[in-house]
């Protein structure tokens, strides 16, 4: 099972600032105008999108002089552990460095991500958070992917069907990248990859589809009511099974009923 990451924004007044150690390692997107601050008597300036990397276990403290805000993603080191066994790497090398002010696009583009999936209610459910969990933690592991073994470009017919077979018999389910994986005899990493060269969109988004197809199945025979459709398709909330079928089929709930 992939370890799921936290996400949590934070807004702090001028003032002196600390890092406790926890069990956790943190990454810290600056999400808000520049901050000046001191560190070990060493002046810096905190700009929008600028990275710091904290390794569990680890305490900081500085001084700030603005007000910040600043997001945060939390991540167990067994999805460290796990992303580094993915990868093929050497015993050991499940490990992060302390890192401050550096740039990355695809770090922070994650973070964000998952503060939008967060502020929505999470409903991609853990497919989603899964995948961004497992791309953040071999971006940080900074290994290059040319020297593991080669894999097979696309799933097998009988790889995706037997893919496919799960997640509609468990579409209501909240399903994890880790099961589907296992259901493939893949490793996860590798099925968020070949997934998508196989279907042509990511493994989270081809589970929505199906969620509203299964919606959209249940409202034509009209005797249930929406908000149990919802939970009997897989959504979160009524509200959500709405937004993504209108994103997908161009319609309501209500005239999908109606045109039955």
């Amino acid at each position: 099972m992939l370890m799921n990451l936290r996400v949590e924004r934070q807004a702090t007044l001028p003032g002196p600032a600390a890092w406790t150690p926890i069990a956790d390692h943190r990454i810290k997107v600056h999400a808000g105008p520049p901050v000046r601050g001191t560190c070990r008597a060493r002046d810096f300036v905190a700009r929008r999108g600028e990275v710091d990397i904290v390794p569990a276990g680890m305490s900081d403290a500085w001084e700030e002089h603005d007000a910040s805000s600043i997001l945060t993603v939390l991540m167990p080191h067994a999805l460290l552990q796990r992303a580094a066994q993915e990868m093929h790497l050497p015993e050991g090398r499940a490990a992060l460095t302390p890192r401050h002010q550096f740039h990355d696009a695809s770090i922070k583009h994650i973070a964000w991500a998952l503060e939008a999936d967060r502020l929505a209610g999470s409903p991609s459910g853990r497919l989603f958070s899964d995948a961004l969990g497992l791309a953040l933690a071999m971006n940080l592991l900074g290994h290059s992917t040319a020297s593991a073994p080669r894999e097979p470009a696309r799933l097998s017919p009988q790889q995706l069907d037997r893919v496919v077979e799960h997640i509609d018999a468990h579409v209501a389910a909240d399903l994890s990248l880790a099961r589907l994986a296992q259901v493939a005899g893949i490793s996860a990493s590798h099925l968020k990859t070949v997934f998508k060269r196989s279907t042509g969109m990511p493994v989270h988004q081809f589970v929505v589809q199906r969620r509203v197809e299964r919606a959209a199945s249940l409202l034509r025979r009209g005797d249930m009511p929406a908000s149990e459709v919802a939970l009997e398709a897989g959504f979160a909330h009524q509200s959500h099974m709405a937004r993504c079928m209108r994103r997908l089929l161009g319609v309501t709930p209500t005239q999908v009923s109606r045109a039955a």
